[in-house]
């Protein structure tokens, strides 16, 4: 599948919105590619996104990435999301380029970084194009944020610049499809439509001939083929990208296999990150999780869990002001279990000290941990391996906050790579739980000091879970797309002779 050029071939999947199914398509598409003996790897050139994981040789990326190259049967890398952006606050966003922060940069600012990051997303492009056969690339919101599309990097600019065919997605069950699949082509000026080279509609509850009529009249208004329509179907993706796909539900309900169910009750911050580290709960049977703000939320809760935060130190002011701290307390007070990972953990201490990522110095934490943490203006990156309760962990780190516990603070005992005093646990190790045994021993130290008579399944296998989820993807593509179309685009780029899909509608 290489292309004339010696590069292998590449497809972009667009979206009408955000949230449109991009990142399943693409990972769809990948895990398909795969099964077919294409040697093929995703990319995203900009993500903005708050879940993030480190590669082998410690470069951060977006989550959804790691998860689409977990489907290509391959380790996440740094060309794979050459430019993450991580929100921290109302107008600014951290700027990753390469897996390495750079700075700060607000709507003003980051033009100047335009230059810098569109030349990061076209090297990490063609060194994929070099050393894969096949690179399936999705894009960013939509894009017909006409009011960008001077610095966009993600969709038609990334297209324009290295020649790619875009499959253009939306979702029909929010409702108006063909109008925002219509509309988002003709949005667009001629030279990105000539790379619009057909439609995939997502998420269609009913019979699918009930569509033909719409398909048709798609296809006569823009000269574009629809190559699929995707059932709605539950559960398929666990890396969700952003809080936007975030549920008050990760997972299916699952029947408890002793005697109770264990209730997980987690903080939903305003800035939440890597609350993908709650996944492997949510695929637990018996475990029931939820995301919660409010302090009567936590009443009948079996375990809090503070996740992890782009703005710890915002965070904790908003966990303040809704009233939640105090109901922390008393839960540790009372022995009820609390855990905190990375920014949650950071929350836990006695003090923070952070001129580095929100400039207010000397903060008080909430005191549940015996230790002071500091913000050092390097982060911490990397994968990182131990033991708990007797069983191996592997995780992975990506946090400013350091630690350090208080002298003479006896109470307190080893627990990751952090501390547990009493009921209350603190690690800065993301996918702790996703190691089987671990999380096992976990939940049963929890149901214990819970008081919960709940036994966890004795063979629940997560990465099992997230491979079948993978291949259920690549089941909706090989059975719901037309694949000899994909396999045309892959191999010959755009169509050409595409028309031109006026503003006003008719072409």
């Amino acid at each position: 599948m290489r292309q004339g050029d010696g590069h292998g071939a590449g497809l972009l999947v667009t979206g009408t919105t955000s949230d449109a199914g991009k990142s399943v398509i693409t990972a769809g598409i990948c895990r398909w590619l795969a099964r077919q003996g294409v040697k093929v790897a995703p990319f995203k050139a900009q993500n903005m996104s708050l879940n993030s994981v480190v590669s082998l040789d410690g470069a951060e990326l977006g989550r959804a990435q790691a998860m689409q190259a977990a489907a290509c049967g391959i380790e996440p890398a740094a060309e794979m999301n050459p430019v993450l952006l991580k929100p921290g606050g109302e107008r600014t966003s951290q700027v990753i380029v390469h897996g390495r922060a750079l700075g700060e940069a607000d709507a003003v600012s980051y033009r100047d970084y335009t230059g810098q990051l569109r030349e990061a997303a076209l090297e990490g492009l063609t060194q994929l194009r070099k050393d894969y056969d096949a690179v399936i690339c999705e894009g960013a919101g939509s894009p017909a944020e006409i009011n960008l599309r001077p610095t966009d990097i993600a969709n038609m600019g990334l297209a324009r610049a290295a020649r790619l065919p875009v499959l253009l997605a939306g979702d029909i069950d929010r409702g108006g499809v063909f109008a925002a699949l219509h509309g988002t082509v003709a949005l667009l000026e001629p030279a990105d439509q000539a790379l619009i080279s057909g439609f995939v509609i997502n998420k269609f509850r009913g019979a699918p001939e009930l569509l033909d009529p719409g398909l048709r009249m798609l296809r006569d208004l823009t000269g574009r083929p629809v190559h699929g329509v995707l059932p709605w179907l539950d559960g398929l993706w666990l890396d969700t990208e952003d809080s936007l796909a975030l549920s008050a539900d990760r997972g299916e309900a699952r029947p408890p296999v002793g005697e109770q169910t264990l209730r997980v009750a987690v903080v939903r911050f305003p800035r939440i990150s890597n609350f993908t580290d709650i996944d492997a709960l949510t695929v637990e049977p018996g475990v029931d999780v939820r995301f919660v703000t409010q302090p009567q939320e936590l009443g009948d809760a079996d375990l809090v869990v503070l996740p992890g935060s782009r703005a710890t130190v915002a965070d904790l002011a908003w966990l303040r002001r809704q009233g939640l701290t105090e109901e922390i307390a008393r839960r540790a007070a009372a022995g009820l279990p609390v855990l905190g990972i990375c920014g949650g953990y950071q929350m836990l201490a006695r003090e923070i000290h952070d001129d580095v990522e929100s400039g207010q110095g000397r903060v008080p934490g909430l005191g549940l941990l015996p230790a002071t943490v500091r913000f050092a203006a390097e982060k911490t990156l990397g994968r990182s391996r131990g033991t708990a309760y007797g069983h191996p962990v592997s995780a992975y780190e990506i946090h400013h906050g350091q630690f350090d516990p208080e002298p003479g603070a006896s109470s307190a005992e080893p627990f990751l790579d952090g501390y547990r005093d009493g009921s209350v646990y603190g690690t800065t190790w993301h996918g702790a739980l996703e190691n089987d045994a671990f999380r096992r021993a976990f939940l049963s130290d929890i149901a214990r000091q819970a008081g919960r008579s709940f036994t966890p399944a004795a063979d629940t296998d997560f990465a099992a879970e997230r491979e079948a989820r993978l291949d259920a993807l690549g089941d909706l593509v090989q059975h719901n797309l037309d694949t000899d179309a994909l396999w045309r685009l892959l191999e010959s780029g755009p169509p050409t002779g595409l028309p031109v899909v006026p503003p006003g509608g008719a072409s």
